[in-house]
Order: C-alpha cells, then structure tokens, then sequence
C-alpha cells in the first residue's frame, strides 16, 4: 500500500502529523471510555435459559397465576420451560425469585437480609425488580410486590425487560426498579357482543391470553357487557352463549386478581312506570347473581338510553340494592352522557343538593356536553371521576383523528386498525389528574396498540412513546423487532397526518413493513399484531396510489368537458365518462390490493376479525369491515355520472352547455370572490380553528373536521366543519371591497339533518334564522347587508339550536362562497 502524505511543506507536514497524533489520541481516550462508560451502565447479560423459579409455597390465587403468566409467556417465546422450587436451590444457578413482600424470608434466599434493607416501595400493586450477585452464589433476580396485584404487575415488568429468542432468555444484569402506578384505575372495556369487530368471535382461551396481555402492561380492571345492549340478539361468531361467557370472563379476573366493572346500560322505555323497574330489578339481578365476581356498574346516562336523570337515579338507587344482594361491596357508577343542557344541570343539582350516598361516582365519556374540568367543578368533590376514553372509532367519536384526509374516510371509515400512540398521549394528558384513572371504550382488537398506551401511561404518565412501543414491539412481536416495528407502528400514525394526495412517506411506510415481512419466520408472520400492522401499511399505500390515480383521471375528465364549446356537450360528456370509468376497469396497485385481502382472511383465521361483511359476517360495513370499502370511489365520477345523465335529459345544447360550466367552473366565486372547501385542509383559508387537537382533542371549543357519504354526493359535501354543541362555527374575512355588495352561497351538509342552524354577521346581523338543512343537498344563496363588510371585514358565525343532547353534531358546512356582485 503506498504511503499517504499530507500536503503541503515539510514543517506543515510535522505539525499537521503531530496534531492529527494528538487527534487521534484524544479521540481514542474520549471516546473509549464513553465507550466503556455505555457498557458498564448498560451492563452484562445474563444467561437465564437454566434458571430456577423459586416462590413462596403458599401463594394467593391471583399470586399463582402470576407465576403461571411468567412460566408460559417465557415457554411460548424460547421453548424453554423453566422449573418451579419452593426452596433455595443448591447447585450454584441462576434463580428468579418471586413472591410478595410479606414472604420475602420464605424466598429470597441467602439475599434476604440484604433485600430486607432496601427502603420498601410505596404504594398499592408497586413492586421491585432487581438483580442482586454474591460472591459464592449465581446472580438473582427477584420480583418483590407490594401485594399480589404487586407481584403480578411486577412479573409483567419483567417480561417486557428479557429479551427471549427460540433457545434463549437473558436479562441486563443492572437492572433495579422500583415502582408503583400513578392512577389506581386502569382498565379496559371488552364486550362479548355482535357489534364488536372480533370479540364476538373469541372463545375462553383467547380472553385468557387477551387479558394476560393487558396485564403485563399494568391493566388492572376488565369492563364487561350483559347480554342485552344496544346490539343484535346474536353473533354467528358466538362459541358460548353472552351470559355463559360472560360468567367465565368474569371468573378469569377474579382468578387474576382485577376488578370486574359492568357496562350496564337502562334502554327500557319508561322507567317511571313500577312494572318497567321491577322487570329491570329482575333481569339485572340475575346477572349479578351469576356472576362471581363484580366490583362496579357503570350505568350511562345515554349512549343507549334516554331517561331523564331523577328518574334515572330513582332507579339505579334500586339497583344498587340490587347489586349489593349478591356483591355487598359493588359501587354504582353513572354517566351524564348524551344528556340536554336541561337535564345535565338536572343531574348536577341532584349530586349538589341531595348527594346519593348509594352513588360511587361519576364517569366522564363520549357525548358529555362540557369538558372534564367544567364537570369537575360542577359535582362535588366526594365522587370521584373515572373516564371512559373512547380509543376505537376515527370519526364521529369522542375523539376524532384530527384534520383526517377523506381517502381515508370514505375506506376506513369509523372503525379500522387504529394504532394512534403519539395521539392517544395527548388525550391521556387532556385534563389526566381530573380523573382516578379510566376503563377505554373498545370494540375490538383494532385498538391494541391504544389499549397497551394506556394502560402503560396510566402507571406512569411521563412514559415515553418510543419505549412504549419498543416493550409492545420487543414482547408481542419478537426480541428482534423491538425498534424497527416500533417505528413501523409510529409510521402509520403519520400516514394518517397531512393530505393523503402528496403524503409521499405513506409508500416508506409499506416499504419498511415489506423489509420486516421479507425477513419474517414463518411463525412472525401467523402473529395476529403484525398481521394488523401489514393490512394498514398495505391499506394505506393502496388508497393513496388510487387517490393520485383517480383524481389524475377526474383532471382529464374535466380537459375533456372545458372542450364541450368546441365539440358539443354530448361527446364531451361521453369522452370524460370513458375517461372516469377507467378507475374501475383499469386498476392500479393491483398486487398491494390482493395482500390486502390475504391478510384479511389471515386476521380473521388468527384472531376472528371480521373484515368485511359478505366474506367474514361483520355485523355492519361501519363496524370495521374495511374490505369492503376499498375500492369507494375517491374522485367525483359518482356524481359526475348523475349531473350527466341530468344534462342528457334536456333538450337545448345551450341548457348542456350551461350545466357543464357550472361543473368546470364549480368552486370558481367570480372576481374579488373567494371559495373554501371547509373540510379540505388545503382550501379553508377562512375558517377560524380554534384550540385544536393539541388542547382540545374532544373539539369542544374547536371546529371538527367531520364526514359524511351518501353515494352520489361531490366529494365536497362529504367532509365539512362541525361546531360541536353549543359551539359556534366561525369564518373570518378581510381585505373586502368596502364599496361592493357580497351574497354568501353555502352547502349544508353533514350526518345529521335534524337540527337547525342560523348563521350571523359580526355577531349582531342576521343572515338567516334558524332553518333546517336542504334536502336533498344544494347549494344556497343569501345576501350580506351592505353594512356587514363596511368596514372592510366579515365575520361569519354558525349555530345550532342550543342545549341539544346526544352526540352534539349538526352546525355542518361543507362549502363556502362569498361571491362579490
């Protein structure tokens, strides 16, 4: 190899060599100890395949359980099955010491002494984890709880710390924790009904696993529903009977320990009526009778039911001497939840004034009109609030995804695979030290991901999300996936932030979920999580290749009508129709479509989820069946194809012509005008935002962007700005010409056409009253005084009639004109 030299002089060439020297040297100082440093902190690994599980011979149920859960996780994940003893072993191993702190003479060996010394840890369910080294013994690993839900949590800790590969277990051996949760309340409803887009199709062992899993994350309560709900009689998924499988579900928490809390909704129609209440007294007490195990029912005020709250209470008063017939202990709590402004103030009043010492507390949830701190203040202090975060829906839900593009919408629609971690965040710490703790809305395994963030931030709220997902990657999907499908998982989050047409890392998502299915086992590629993860990647890649697709199809569609002058009406109509037809027949993406139906049927195999209707008996398209929604047009050819065949029908080429400059030229407001598509990100220039999602994730004082389909409709009217409640829905104007005379052209569109909307200028000048929505969905026009823009601005506010109940929607615009005369 020749020699290199430095350039330059020979002096240059010493002092430059002596400091390169000197460089070098103090480079391998500095970084060989930061080096050195990083092992040490981070430690060795040690080699637990031949471990001993030493334990107390007298543990609790729910104790032994624990000791079941670290058995078999670890077995599952290395084939290797470790040896339970009750005393010390003598050959000089490696043992894993698990028990409560009560006990710990009766487990820890030659290191009781020395653990004894340790400040204990605080707080109910804390524990301890450490690994403890004598000169004359193997090193230790203890599991120390608290109190057996302590030592449950705690080997769930421990199970997210090993790193288990087929053949081999090892742990760092620098490990030392000592915690205890944050919120005593952490839970998660799982109802056995038909509406859910799996659980209907899990048996017993399934469950089982499912609630382990939310155990090794710090779950500690299990939501259940009773047979009758707002849902069908029957599943053709169902394997036991709802009131059977209810009974074991119950009992498998009980076995490990958690609480057992009862969804329970009144749906009867008048429960001022004697024999209404004694039907209910009956019909719930014998769910409470079979049941071996119930902490607390949760009755919502609505959401199903509609009973007006002195009548409500009256009732669940009886009910919670009902309930304590068979579990003395039991709480009765209940939820304001779809209430009017009259009957929230009704409700309030009664917990003021009367204070039911029967009632244990109150639950803040989906379709509460005020926020959680105003519902704080408004009820005294001695009932505690639990929340009742809904984590399953996309839209019109609790909490939304913010600023959704309509792709995404229109496929996915209320209910998909829904990882959202970096937004779950953000709503857990909306208002977090307002609430005990919370039991999420679910309605499936969609969700996991957003159930394992909570659980996870409800131990400790400054929990990271890139170390949460790591524990979700490296524990469900395997040791050697711990960063890559973490970031896979934050990657589909991102996929859903920004307009879907540009979002060029939506392709980088599917290429990293392809680099981890290429070098996947066989044996990855059965496990349901990573399923779920491949049909979003493959699902969003997809939608966005067909959006460009579609919507390049739709702009020659339209080079074809602005021709129409030159070529007649009737040919440029027929040569678009062509053009947009080719969305159908000529396909794109092809290959990514088919895994998506493959991993469809593979998810259903795996974990019964029940992707579409025909193929899978989904109970509604809504409800998760997404398969069935994956070739929803995303361009207007639907009602391209209407206004056409409305065109052919009449007679004059002149009145064709007309109707096709009113479809080129749609969003065009004219001189000095000015159009916003309020529910597209990229054309509401006007529209007042509010808060936002950061600080508002319920919009309750922000607009929502909320959707709508109706086959046929325009794009456009399928997304809109909502103003929630009572909350208006604002636009603002500058620059005007003060001399010029404006009228406004709006579309009312939305989900809902029961409620009537008024809108105003600068507050103080009527434009309308209040009038219901146009049916079927037009534009309107109406004329701004002169004295509204005088000065050069325009303030637009939209209401809806106030004190409404329910879900709170109704004051929705999807399109805007401000059209200058």
């Amino acid at each position: 190899m020749a020699e290199a030299k430095l350039p330059g002089s020979g002096r240059t060439q010493r002092i430059a060599g002596a400091w390169l020297s000197r460089l070098l040297l103090y480079c391998y100082v500095v970084f060989g100890v930061q080096t050195a440093l990083n092992s040490h902190v981070q430690g060795a690994e040690l080699d637990l395949a031949k471990a001993v599980l030493v334990a107390p011979p007298n543990l609790s149920g729910p104790e032994g359980k624990a000791l079941n859960l670290l058995v078999e996780e670890v077995q599952k994940r290395t084939l290797i099955r470790w040896e339970v003893a009750h005393t010390w072993p003598a050959d000089s191993v490696p043992v894993i010491a698990v028990g409560p702190a009560a006990a710990l003479k009766s487990f820890a060996g030659p290191f009781a002494a020395a653990l004894a010394s340790r400040p204990a840890v605080k707080g109910a369910e804390g524990y301890r984890i450490a690994v403890l080294k004598a000169s004359r013994a193997a090193p230790a690993v203890f599991v120390i709880g608290n109190d057996a839900r302590g030592v449950l949590f705690g080997v769930g800790r421990l199970l997210r710390e090993l790193h288990m590969v087929r053949g081999k277990v090892t742990l760092a051996d620098t490990i030392d924790l000592a915690t205890a949760p944050k919120y005593p309340l952490r839970g998660h409803q799982l109802g056995y009904r038909p509406k859910t887009n799996s659980y209907d199709g899990w048996n017993l062992a399934l469950w089982e696993q499912y609630i382990r899993d939310l155990v090794v994350f710090g779950t500690n309560a299990i939501e259940l529903i009773p047979p009758r709900s707002d849902d069908a009689a029957n599943s053709p998924h169902f394997p036991l009977p709802q009131m059977d499988m209810m009974v074991g579900m119950s009992k498998l928490c009980a076995d490990y320990g958690l609480d057992v809390w009862i969804w329970y909704p009144a749906m009867d129609r008048d429960y001022a009526n004697p024999q209404t209440v004694a039907f209910a007294l009956k019909e719930w007490g014998e769910v409470f009778r079979k049941l071996p195990r119930i902490d607390a029912v949760f009755v919502p005020g609505g959401d199903p039911g509609h009973t007006r709250p002195r009548v409500l209470m009256a009732l669940l008063e009886k009910q919670t001497a009902n309930l304590h017939r068979y579990h003395p202990k039991a709480q009765m709590w209940v939820s304001p939840q779809s209430f009017t402004q009259e009957w929230l103030d009704e409700f309030e009043d009664i917990l003021r004034k009367e204070q039911p010492a029967w009632l244990s507390g109150v639950v803040f949830g989906p379709q509460v009109r005020v926020s959680l701190p105003e519902l704080r203040k408004a009820i005294p202090a001695k009932y505690p609030i639990r929340r009742y975060p809904d984590i399953t829906h996309s839209l019109r839900c609790q909490y939304p995804v913010p600023d959704w593009d309509l792709a995404y919408a229109l496929t996915l629609a209320r209910e998909p695979i829904n990882p959202r971690p970096q937004g779950e965040v953000v709503i857990f710490r909306a208002f977090q030290d307002q609430a005990i703790g919370f039991i999420t809305y679910s309605e499936g395994c969609n969700d996991d991901v957003n159930k394992i963030v909570w659980s996870s931030l409800g131990w400790n709220p400054e929990a990271k999300v890139p170390d949460i997902l790591r524990e979700y990657s490296r524990y469900f999907i395997g040791d050697r996936y711990g960063d890559d499908f973490a970031h896979g998982l934050l990657a589909l989050e991102k996929n859903w932030q920004g307009p879907l047409l540009t979002h060029e890392s939506v392709d980088t998502t599917l290429q990293q979920f392809q680099a981890l299915e290429k070098r996947a086992r066989p044996q990855d590629l059965l496990n349901w999580r990573f399923q779920q993860a491949l049909y979003r990647a493959y699902y969003d890649a997809y939608q966005h290749r067909r959006l460009i697709h579609e919507t390049e199809l739709e702009a020659r569609a339209m080079d074809k009508l602005r021709a129409a002058g030159q070529i007649g009406a009737l040919l440029a109509m027929k040569e678009a129709e062509a053009i947009l037809d080719r969305a159908a027949t000529a396909k794109v993406a092809t290959d990514w479509r088919a895994r998506v139906f493959e991993l469809a049927e593979a998810l259903f195999q795996s974990i019964r989820m029940q992707l579409s209707v025909p193929r899978y008996q989904a109970i509604a398209v809504g409800r998760g069946a997404t398969l069935d929604t994956v070739d929803v047009p995303l361009n207007n050819r639907l009602w391209l194809q209407q206004r056409f065949a409305e065109l052919r029908r009449l007679e004059s080429e002149a009145d064709r012509l007309k109707g096709i400059d009113a479809i080129v030229n749609w969003s065009d407001p004219g001189p000095g005008g000015y159009y916003d598509d309020l529910g597209n990100l990229t054309r509401q220039p006007h529209l007042v935002r509010g808060p936002g999602f950061q600080k508002d994730p319920a919009f309750l004082q922000s607009p929502l962007i909320g959707f709508a389909y109706f086959p046929g409709w325009r794009l456009s009217w399928c997304r809109h700005a909502d103003g929630l409640n009572d909350a208006p829905l604002r636009m603002r104007y500058t620059d005007l010409d003060v001399g010029a005379r404006y009228k406004i052209r709006v579309v009312y569109a939305g989900d809902t056409f029961r409620p009537k909307v008024r809108l105003l200028a600068n507050d103080t000048i009527e434009i309308h009253p209040f009038i219901r929505k146009e049916v079927p969905v037009r534009p309107v026009e109406f004329a701004i005084p002169p004295e509204a823009t005088r000065n050069g601005q325009l303030n637009l506010t939209w209401y809806q009639e106030s004190g409404r109940g329910g879900a709170g929607r109704g004051c929705q615009v999807a399109e805007v004109w401000l059209i200058k005369k």
